[in-house]
């Protein structure tokens, strides 16, 4: 991946994307240690974010990198009606690689084609949002011991959920079998489970989560995202329509593992954090770690043995 965007996780071979994995296991050992200090990186956020906006300054705080950038548009030129594509041609002077989250869809590739450095997508409206993908998967492999031929359940907003069409795109690399819990409204895009059925997966479609609950390996919560809706009525009537309690856990299987890419809002109860099953603040934790290993492969910097 040295000098190459990340936009979409299917720019990526599955080698490619073990390659990010196996990387980050080593700054997992080590996650301390100054190989990125002659590099300049800019993140760059239209959008809030709190974990993948931190968990990139902290991975990249902890290679020795310096950071310029902002988390709050209002506080950058776009407010005195800067383009996107000024935007990125004047940080591209000041920095060695664009860490972006931006609400319009495309925008990421669109800053690739424009900049000559490396862009990373920090996700893209509703469309990719390939770092959080390599997380879960790491997440996924940490957990399971593997990434091949298990049983994950997409549980929320399948239709507007940037993290869900970067996971299903990514897992369809590895024979998973998929479980589509979400309201009629919110189901995933036709497109991806076109490209699931391209793939000669199978794929299963419920309203109930407790049809499937009981088969999976993952189960993959997401929030319903209000800011994605355009009808505040619709909104309404979708947005408690999943809440994962304690007791809904007691016959899943004793390695199921669930996950969550953040914020939760209502749709894990808070009584499911002390289960061993609970896996979503590790899997925060993980995102340091996948995002070095993608600071130090674009930037074709080594890790230091330990």
């Amino acid at each position: 991946m040295e000098n190459r965007s990340l936009i979409s996780i299917n720019d990526h071979t599955p080698e490619e994307l073990i390659k990010i994995l196996d990387l980050a296991e080593k700054f997992e050992e080590k996650p301390k240690q100054k190989i990125l200090s002659d590099y300049v990186v800019a993140t760059l956020f239209f959008e809030p974010s709190t974990r993948t906006r931190l968990s990139f300054e902290s991975a990249a705080n902890q290679l020795g990198a310096r950071v310029i950038g902002f988390s709050d548009a209002s506080n950058s030129s776009v407010q005195k009606g800067e383009s996107l594509k000024d935007t990125i041609l004047t940080v591209n002077q000041y920095s060695d690689i664009i860490i972006m989250r931006h609400p319009i869809e495309g925008s990421a590739r669109f800053a690739s084609e424009v900049a000559s450095i490396p862009v990373v997508n920090a996700g893209d409206g509703a469309n990719q949002h390939p770092t959080q993908c390599l997380l879960d998967l790491y997440s996924i492999r940490k957990t399971q011991g593997k990434l091949d031929n298990l049983n994950i359940a997409l549980v929320g907003d399948l239709k507007y959920g940037r993290t869900v069409h970067s996971l299903t795109e990514a897992m369809c690399h590895f024979n998973a079998t998929f479980h589509l819990v979400s309201p009629t409204e919110l189901k995933l895009p036709s497109s991806v489970k076109r490209f699931i059925k391209e793939k000669n997966l199978e794929y299963h479609q419920y309203t109930d989560l407790m049809e499937c609950i009981d088969k999976v390996d993952i189960l993959y919560m997401t929030r319903i995202q209000r800011e994605r809706f355009s009808d505040p009525i619709e909104y309404e009537k979708v947005k408690n329509y999943y809440i994962l309690k304690n007791k809904m856990l007691e016959n899943t299987k004793p390695n199921l593992r669930i996950l969550h890419p953040l914020p939760r809002v209502n749709e894990i109860n808070e009584d499911v954090d002390n289960n061993p099953k609970a896996y979503y603040f590790q899997q925060a934790l993980n995102g340091v770690f996948v995002r070095q290993a993608i600071l130090a492969s674009i930037l074709g910097a080594d890790p230091v043995n330990k």
